[in-house]
């Protein structure tokens, strides 16, 4: 039986539409069957991608004959180039494709990539023969090879980029916040997103990795194939069902458009009342600009943006025609001067994913030489170290929100909860610790080697050693990945959420790419004395490198305290300059 029109409606939503552009449907579109999807898709992301690059270090060192440092450097860019191209993803999505194709075109590429590095694994022709590690027969990969590697690799990473991008987004999409039930099952959403991620990590370092390590690449990176195909599948079955909201644009168009305007009027003059500056209202509509804006107070810092908003001479009687890139809003330039005000705290937590970047690479690498027995016939495979990692942020969650919050709501009646700038400055203490810890870890790994045994053979020490530099990391990440999710959510103007998860991503993809960096500058700058990262551990100095590592984050940590000491959150802002203006003398 057909719905009435006017039932049809009541029950539609103002600002979602479904897959053939009609009004969405509440009763029969989005919700948690849609959510589910999509969560599905971003497990089978995790999956893989993590289950290519937890034991990618072993091998590239083991199958590829490449060294320690070489190793340890294309799995950090590989990471980093997944995280960053997040902002590309985004770019996409916001400005001419949409989430849902978004979604679907980069994990095609994804399984592209990963299927091309199963077959790099299973045609013998595609990687060096099999040799005793460090003897005279080994030979380093090929050029041919290599490139067929970094295809497969870099593929995956556009892939995980761009789908990474907008999973999140996209899922939020199938609640409605206008509707009081719906917003709520949106924080579930987020909640279990969290989960689930870590979840699909989980399986891909244990699962994956035994799989790799016991029956061959082949067979791990083909599951990874298969999984994402599997979870693209997943997630178009459910076209019909989803909610698709309009493109709204990107915010780095915003952003570069209040910069493009500021320069052109370099040379004018800001006026001293901000009444004087466009602010939007002079129109009614105006190609370009939102119409629905949180409308924010003049701020006196950077004040050369102001320019962008100068209007020009010739229309100060009245403006019939804007230009984007000739003329912003005030509001606009408010937006971009809150992002502005954010990169000290964002320049500040880069060196945390640096120092997490240690927990795949040296610290997977320090596991292989060290005793990994489990009883007298379990190995346990030394990529499957960072599990302690992944159970170490379980356990900080739920101690955080089972014992920590209550207790400061016993204390502090107002704010029982951490700040997001706190958790952040906790996380940081916490990646101190951790390489300190992984430096004590490696020079007792050192004194043992020195003491019974030589060469490549595993040390008569057990691999738990390392289980404090991985649970003191993932306590860590719980603290900070959250403090940045909240802070980037909360502090960023309300049109600008796409921006926000850029700018948290690109902290992590910038934290890999200057672990890489670090390694080849130490690597050659120590290599012809004393090799800090030499291509056996066990005549290295890797303990060195650790110290460096805590030396920076000291130095880090004094560089945010400074910074957040003085960071005003935008509600306290907001308040302020509310509250001034209401007293200012007229």
């Amino acid at each position: 039986m057909a719905i009435p029109e006017s039932q049809q409606q009541a029950e539609s939503l103002p600002d979602a539409w479904d897959y053939n552009g009609h009004p969405a449907i509440r009763a029969s579109s989005g919700g948690w069957t849609s959510a589910a999807m999509i969560l599905g898709v971003e497990i089978c992301e995790r999956l893989t991608t993590l289950g290519i690059a937890v034991n990618l270090v072993t091998y590239l060192m083991g199958t590829m004959h490449l060294s320690n440092a070489t190793s340890a450097n294309i799995v950090t860019n590989f990471l980093g180039t997944s995280f960053m191209l997040c902002l590309l993803g985004g770019f996409v999505a916001d400005t001419f494709v949409g989430r849902y194709l978004t979604i679907g075109i980069f994990t095609t590429v994804q399984a592209m990539g990963v299927t091309i590095l199963t077959i790099s694994t299973i045609i013998p022709n595609l990687r060096p023969a099999n040799c005793v590690p460090g003897s005279v027969s080994c030979v380093r990969a090929s050029g041919v090879q290599l490139m067929v590697l970094y295809l497969a690799l870099y593929l995956t990473a556009i892939g995980t980029g761009g789908l990474k991008s907008s999973v999140s987004g996209f899922g939020s999409d199938q609640f409605d916040e206008s509707d009081t039930k719906e917003k709520n099952e949106t924080l579930k959403f987020f909640s279990w997103f969290y989960f689930l991620i870590n979840i699909g990590s989980l399986a891909a370092i244990t699962i994956l990795v035994y799989i790799q390590d016991n029956l061959g690449r082949q067979w791990g990176y083909g599951i990874c194939a298969c999984a994402i195909v599997i979870g693209l599948g997943v997630f178009l079955s459910g076209s019909k069902r989803y909610r698709f909201k309009k493109l709204v644009g990107s915010p780095l168009t915003q952003i570069a458009s209040v910069f493009v305007a500021a320069w052109r009027k370099r040379n004018l003059e800001v006026p001293s009342d901000s009444s004087l500056l466009f602010n939007g209202d002079e129109i009614n509509d105006v190609e370009g600009f939102k119409k629905q804006q949180q409308r924010l107070p003049h701020s006196k810092e950077f004040r050369f943006l102001d320019k962008a908003a100068i209007k020009n001479p010739e229309l100060s009687t009245g403006i019939t025609e804007v230009k984007k890139w000739h003329l912003s809003t005030l509001t606009d330039v408010e937006e971009v001067k809150l992002v502005i005000r954010m990169l000290p705290i964002w320049a500040t937590t880069i060196m945390f994913w640096t120092v997490r970047a240690q927990m795949i690479t040296f610290s997977v690498l320090q596991a292989t030489l060290m005793d990994r027995h489990l009883g007298k016939s379990f190995q346990i495979p030394a990529a499957s170290l960072p599990a302690f990692f992944i159970g170490s942020i379980l356990l900080t969650i739920s101690v955080y929100d089972r014992i920590i919050i209550p207790i400061r709501k016993r204390v502090f009646k107002n704010q029982h909860r951490l700040t997001p700038l706190q958790r952040i400055g906790i996380g940081l203490v916490l990646s101190v610790l951790t390489m300190v810890a992984a430096a004590l870890s490696e020079i007792k790994h050192l004194h043992v080697t020195r003491s019974h045994t030589r060469g490549h053979i595993p040390v008569p020490l057990s691999v738990f050693w390392l289980v404090p530099q991985f649970f003191l990391a993932g306590a860590g990440e719980a603290f900070i990945y959250m403090g940045q999710l909240d802070f980037f959510l909360r502090e960023c103007p309300t049109g600008m959420k796409t921006m926000s998860t850029g700018l948290f991503l690109s902290t992590i993809a910038l934290g890999f790419f200057f672990s890489s960096m670090l390694v080849s500058i130490v690597h050659k700058v120590t290599w012809d004395r004393n090799p800090w990262l030499a291509n056996n551990l066990n005549r290295g100095k890797l303990y060195n490198f650790y110290w460096l590592l805590a030396i920076l984050s000291v130095l880090n940590f004094l560089a945010f305290f400074i910074t957040a000491r003085g960071y005003v959150y935008k509600k306290d802002r907001l308040a302020e300059e509310n509250e001034f203006e209401e007293t200012e003398p007229r």
